[in-house]
């Protein structure tokens, strides 16, 4: 009996690194590249098309970021395993994909070595976190966890203004967003300006530092 053949999505704004993580996984019999993609929003609309077992996403994302593609991934279909990859071990990353649905956070200067047993544990129903990730996930939840800042824009924003947020600093203009995200221009500046009076945020360039801080988008990388 042929062993089953996990399909796999890969996700990342860099053609190196998607070329990479290919031929390692094409390597493996039980493994089969189904589709790639290069934004968050293409991987969600490949994900409800192919329902692949395995997504392997990139945090930082254009267009919708890793967080929310995995969210909504996971909300279409709860069977889809997302193991996550980000160069940053930072524990706000870290929590939100988690919280998100992710099934493992691995950092990209390891992810070669790791990605055998994040996809062996994500197929076994585990989790699995990078040493270095597992170290400030312990940080946030034993050491710290009441010094943790509140009223971030997962906790302070919907899912669609955080969506808007990501595009208006990527430098769309309201009719693009509107047109992105299939609504009219007048509704997208209504919700940026209820982003604006929840942030207490009064100008475009002080809204995309804040995006970025957030791992909102990926503009600083």
């Amino acid at each position: 009996m042929n062993p089953k053949k996990y399909r796999v999505l890969l996700v990342d704004d860099h053609t190196l690194v998607r070329e990479g993580l290919k031929a390692m996984l094409e390597r493996k019999e039980n493994l089969q590249v189904v589709a790639e993609a290069e934004d968050g929003r293409s991987a969600v609309k490949l994900a409800a098309e192919l329902r692949p077992d395995i997504v392997i996403m990139d945090v930082g994302l254009p267009d919708l970021n890793g967080i929310e593609a995995t969210r909504q991934i996971r909300d279409q279909n709860p069977q889809i395993k997302v193991l996550a990859l980000s160069m940053h071990a930072d524990r706000h990353f870290i929590v939100e994909m988690l919280r998100a649905g992710a099934s493992a956070y691995i950092l990209k200067h390891g992810a070669f070595n790791e990605l055998d047993l994040a996809l062996n544990a994500a197929m076994a129903g585990q989790t699995f976190l990078s040493p270095k990730v597992a170290a400030a996930v312990v940080d946030t939840f034993v050491r710290r966890n009441d010094e943790q800042p509140k009223g971030g824009a997962f906790e302070v924003l919907s899912a669609r203004e955080r969506e808007v947020l990501q595009l208006l600093a990527e430098g769309l203009t309201t009719k693009l967003i509107a047109d992105r995200l299939g609504t009219s221009a007048k509704t997208v500046d209504t919700q940026r300006s209820q982003i604006m009076a929840k942030l207490d945020i009064h100008s475009i360039a002080e809204l995309t530092r804040y995006a970025i801080r957030e791992g909102l988008t990926p503009l600083d990388r």
